[in-house]
């Protein structure tokens, strides 16, 4: 029975291209590194499952949401709080810039409220271009405001987006994740991401 031999030129292409990918890899990481955050807008803000997007105090709803909100604020169950947050990367680099992951930890009013993991691809154009990373955000307002009144735990709903849905209230922290072959590995420290670009 005749063998199959893989042909050397072959063999010797599948690694070149391989190491070229793990180098462009390191280099997107590194291109990361000088990228500059920020937490861009905040959509689809509902409390209690009501539409809360424009709304910055009880009275500018409906009593049909007014009460619902208030009714879920008073009682023994939970006050959901859900949005999108949309992060936004520049990329200053020459190159593009990319990540694999996203470990992040939101806080509003310095109150850590929730962690969750962004495991979509990202890149980032180089030459000032601008990237979005659109993060899925649920909170339980209960139970992350224990010991605060109804009254206050639903104003604090209310208020979390400013002018404009810009989230001046809200912080987040950050650690991306890039694939480099069979290893992950990730950006060094902690970003600290607020409305306002910065670089770590």
């Amino acid at each position: 029975m005749k063998k199959f031999r893989f042909p050397v030129a072959v063999m010797l292409t599948l690694l070149l291209v391989s190491a070229c990918d793990v180098l462009n890899q390191v280099q997107q990481m590194t291109n990361l590194t000088k990228c500059e955050f920020r937490l861009k807008t905040v959509d689809q803000l509902r409390l209690a499952g009501v539409n809360i997007q424009q709304i910055r105090q009880l009275s500018d709803l409906s009593l049909m949401d007014a009460a619902k909100i208030t009714t879920a604020a008073m009682s023994g169950g939970s006050l959901p709080l859900n949005f999108t947050l949309n992060v936004e990367a520049k990329n200053p680099n020459p190159a593009v810039a990319g990540l694999n992951r996203l470990d992040w930890t939101l806080l509003i009013d310095d109150i850590e409220m929730v962690s969750g993991v962004n495991e979509n691809r990202v890149q980032i154009p180089a030459n000032g271009g601008t990237s979005i990373l659109p993060l899925t955000i649920s909170i339980d307002l209960k139970q992350a405001l224990k010991g605060k009144s109804g009254d206050a735990i639903a104003n604090f709903g209310l208020n979390l987006a400013g002018a404009g849905n810009q989230p001046t209230r809200i912080t987040l922290k950050a650690k991306p994740y890039i694939s480099v072959g069979s290893q992950t590995i990730a950006y060094p420290g902690y970003l600290t991401i607020r409305n306002e670009f910065t670089s770590n």
